[in-house]
C-alpha cells in the first residue's frame, strides 16, 4: 500500500496518463467498506477467489479488509459473510488487522478431513490466520491453531513496533509472507494441529536488497520515512517461481522455496530517482529521473496474480498503482511485456483506481465469466461519502480483458 508521504507527493506531481492504455468495464462490484468507527475500521486490501467444486456459480471471493477482518461475496458481489478480525490480546496492544489473502486446496486436517483452507496475513498480530471453507456452501469457519506462533517476532512488544506479517502467496502448503517495512520474506510450512486446527512452523528467510547499483556508477535508496525499508506486498507463486512486487522498486522473479539468486524482472518509472525526505512536510521531495526507471509500473508495484490458460500458457498481471492501470506479462520465459490495462466503469460498478490487491481464476465460474474472473482492489470507491475513506472490490469478466490485450 501506499504511504501517505508518497501519496500527498502525487498530488504535487502527478503522474502523466500512461499511453495507449486500453479500458476494460468492471461487471459487478462489492458494497463499499469505510475505514472509519462507523464503519468497523473496514479498509479493503486483497482478494482471493474459492471455486465451488460441483458448482462453480456458487463460487465465493473473499477479501480482506485490516481490521475490518474478512469479507465473502458472491459472483453478483453480494455480501455473503462477515469475519470479524482478532481483538488485541492486551491492553493497548493491536487488534488483528487482516492484509493479504490465499487459498490452499485439500490441506489434511488432523481429522483426516481435507479442506480448503483461506489464509491471511495479521499484520496487527503478526501471524497467520487460516480458515477453512465450507465445500458445501464456501462459508468460512476459523480453524487457526490458539498457539500459533509470531511470523517474524519474538514477543508481544516487538509486534507492538509494526514490523510484522504483511504480504502473502501460497506455493502447495507452504507459505511465503514479506515482513512490513522491511525487504525480508519468509517461507512457513503449514502443519496440521489436534482438534481440526491449523498452525505453521518456519523454514527460511530471504532479505532482497534495500539499496540499487546504477548504471552511472552510483548507488540509490528509495525514499521511505526514516528507519523503514522498500517493502515488499504483492506476491503470487506460479509452478516454484515466486513472483514478488517491492513497491517503490519493481519485481522480482526468485524460486519459491528463497533458495538460489533473486532476478529483477521490471522497474518502476521512478527507480532510480533520487527523491529527498523532509522531515518538516514528512513528504518526499522529488529528485532528478535520470532514466534509469522501467516503462509499465508506476509506483507502488502491488498485487500480482496469475492468469493460467493452460499448457503452460497465460499471463503475469501486476497492479501498477501510480497511474491505476495493470501491467500484463507473459507468464513464461523472461516475462515479456504483453500490454496494459485499467478497470473503468461499467453499467453496475465505477472503476478502479489506487489498486491494492488483485486476484484472476480462468475456469468459466458462471454465463457472467465464461472465460474466468479477475478481481481487484479499488482504494477509492465512487461515488464515496463525504470525507470517509471508501473501499471496495471490482469483478471484471476476464472476456474483457482478453479484448483489450488483442
Amino acid at each position: 500500500m501506499r504511504p501517505l508521504l508518497t501519496t500527498a507527493l502525487l498530488l504535487l506531481t502527478p503522474l502523466a496518463p500512461a499511453p495507449d492504455v486500453e479500458t476494460v468495464s468492471a461487471a459487478a462490484e462489492t458494497p463499499p467498506l469505510y475505514d472509519d468507527a462507523a464503519g468497523g475500521h473496514a479498509n479493503g486490501d486483497d482478494p482471493a477467489i474459492w471455486v465451488h467444486p460441483t458448482r462453480p456459480g456458487k463460487s465465493v471471493v473473499i477479501t480482506t479488509a485490516k481490521e475490518g477482518g474478512l469479507y465473502a461475496y458472491s459472483l453478483s458481489g453480494a455480501q455473503l459473510q462477515h469475519v470479524p478480525a482478532q481483538p488485541p490480546p492486551g491492553p493497548d496492544h493491536e487488534p488483528g488487522r487482516l492484509n493479504n489473502v490465499d487459498l490452499v486446496r485439500g490441506f489434511r486436517l488432523s481429522t483426516g478431513a481435507k479442506a480448503d483452507l483461506a489464509v491471511a496475513s495479521d499484520r496487527g498480530r503478526d501471524q497467520l490466520r487460516v480458515y477453512a471453507v465450507d465445500p458445501a456452501t464456501g462459508r468460512l469457519t476459523d480453524v487457526t491453531d490458539p498457539a500459533a506462533p509470531f511470523v517474524f517476532n519474538s514477543t508481544q512488544e516487538e509486534v507492538d513496533e509494526a514490523r510484522t506479517a504483511y504480504g502473502l502467496a501460497v506455493d502447495g502448503t507452504r507459505i511465503l509472507v514479506s515482513r512490513r517495512h522491511t525487504t525480508t520474506l519468509g517461507l512457513l510450512e503449514l502443519v496440521a494441529a489436534p482438534g481440526g486446527k491449523v498452525t505453521y512452523r518456519h523454514v527460511r528467510t530471504l532479505d532482497l536488497p534495500s539499496s540499487f547499483a546504477l548504471p552511472d556508477g552510483t548507488s540509490w535508496t528509495p525514499c521511505l520515512e526514516p528507519g523503514e525499508l522498500p517493502q515488499i506486498e504483492g506476491m503470487v507463486v506460479d509452478r516454484g517461481t515466486l513472483y514478488a512486487a517491492q513497491e517503490d522498486v519493481g519485481v522480482w522473479r526468485l524460486r519459491a522455496d528463497l533458495t538460489g539468486r533473486p532476478v529483477l524482472m521490471d522497474k518502476v518509472r521512478e527507480y532510480g530517482r533520487q527523491d529527498t525526505y523532509d522531515p518538516a512536510t514528512e513528504e518526499c521531495l522529488p529528485g532528478r529521473d535520470r532514466g534509469f526507471g522501467g516503462e509499465h509500473l508506476a509506483a507502488d508495484a502491488e498485487g500480482l496474480t496469475i492468469y493460467d490458460a493452460g499448457g503452460g500458457e497465460g499471463y503475469l498481471l501486476a497492479s501498477s498503482q501510480g497511474d491505476d492501470t495493470f501491467a500484463v506479462y507473459e507468464r513464461d520465459g523472461d516475462n515479456d511485456h504483453v500490454g496494459q490495462f485499467r478497470v473503468g466503469p461499467g453499467r453496475r460498478a465505477d472503476g478502479a483506481e489506487a489498486s491494492d490487491g488483485a486476484m484472476v481464476v480462468s475456469v468459466p465460474l458462471s454465463g457472467a465469466f465464461p472465460k474466468g474472473l479477475l478481481v481487484v482492489h479499488d482504494g477509492a470507491d465512487s461515488p464515496g461519502d463525504g470525507e470517509r475513506e471508501v473501499t471496495n472490490f471490482k469483478l471484471v469478466d476476464w472476456r474483457k480483458v482478453a479484448d483489450a490485450l488483442e
